[in-house]
């Protein structure tokens, strides 16, 4: 393949860093320009911000759906359990609210309503938050325990880090809610940017030999990995989008644009910062 046979050691350790640098830059300027906007680095779905969950047995088409509920805040149509329709709609006051019920009762008598409450929604956002925050800071204690070193440790942490603020700030630009689901992808970022850096990490500062032939095979076993791990989580997407299945099509795009991301602030902000490090070492 093209790829696996890139020289990963053609570029200086600046030029490495650069552009995951600027990338990670402009995420945060999105993420900080979102949060001052809308209170929230990433546009929240229904599980956070509220809204109402629908269940339809019906066979009527999407476009069908869409027009019967047209006055009313339609965020999505997809896919439901029983060859039924998942629809969502967000926030409504109490008077719209108990309009749509009556509709849905008249027009769909079996359907299963599920009402998310702005407060629940805060609680469950304030939870994800938590449990973001958390992992993040269990991954920084498990590292800097496993490499006793600041540079190296703090590459690894640099990279999760980037993963995550970059992987959220093209969710946002795509519009992709921050959901339970997509939270549960993120998470799901941080462990697998986590096993990619410790894997060059030590490649290049446990192993003997010349630090260009480490780094290039840690390279050719990463793109495997990561390679491989894509092309089943775009099968997920394929057949996730193709059935109209929202929530795991969301959870795989997230995870598709992390793993993509993680690629670049892997091997050139991670593999820069301990390229230099190295190369600082040895000149001492």
């Amino acid at each position: 393949m093209e790829f696996a046979r890139y020289d990963v050691n053609r570029y200086s350790p600046r030029q490495m860093v650069a552009l995951p640098l600027v990338i990670l830059l402009l995420a945060l300027m999105v993420l900080g320009y979102t949060t001052l906007t809308t209170g929230l680095p990433v546009t929240p779905g229904i599980d956070f911000a509220g809204g109402t969950a629908v269940t339809l047995f019906t066979s009527e088409s999407k476009e069908t759906i869409e027009a019967v509920f047209a006055g009313y805040p339609l965020l999505s149509v997809g896919e439901g359990i029983g060859g039924g329709r998942y629809i969502q709609f967000g926030p409504m006051d109490d008077a719209e609210y108990q309009s749509l019920v009556a509709l849905i009762n008249e027009r769909y008598p079996d359907a299963k309503i599920d009402q998310i409450g702005e407060t629940f929604g805060e609680t469950l956002r304030s939870q994800a938050f938590l449990a973001l925050l958390f992992s993040f800071i269990g991954m920084t204690i498990v590292v800097m325990i496993a490499f006793r070193n600041l540079v190296p440790a703090g590459a690894v942490v640099l990279s999760a880090f980037a993963d995550i603020a970059v992987s959220a700030a093209v969710m946002q630009a795509l519009g992709i809610p921050l959901s339970l689901g997509t939270t549960a992808a993120l998470l799901m970022l941080i462990g697998y940017s986590v096993d990619s850096d410790i894997l060059l990490t030590t490649r290049l500062l446990k192993r003997k030999g010349k630090l260009d032939e480490k780094l290039a095979g840690a390279f050719r076993t990463g793109i495997i990995m990561t390679t491989t791990t894509l092309a089943a989580i775009a099968a997920m997407w394929v057949v996730a989008t193709a059935g109209q299945i929202q929530i795991i099509s969301e959870i795989a795009s997230v995870l598709l644009i992390g793993l993509v991301v993680d690629l670049m602030n892997t091997w050139m902000l991670n593999a820069g910062i301990l390229k230099g490090y190295i190369l600082r070492g040895e000149k001492r």
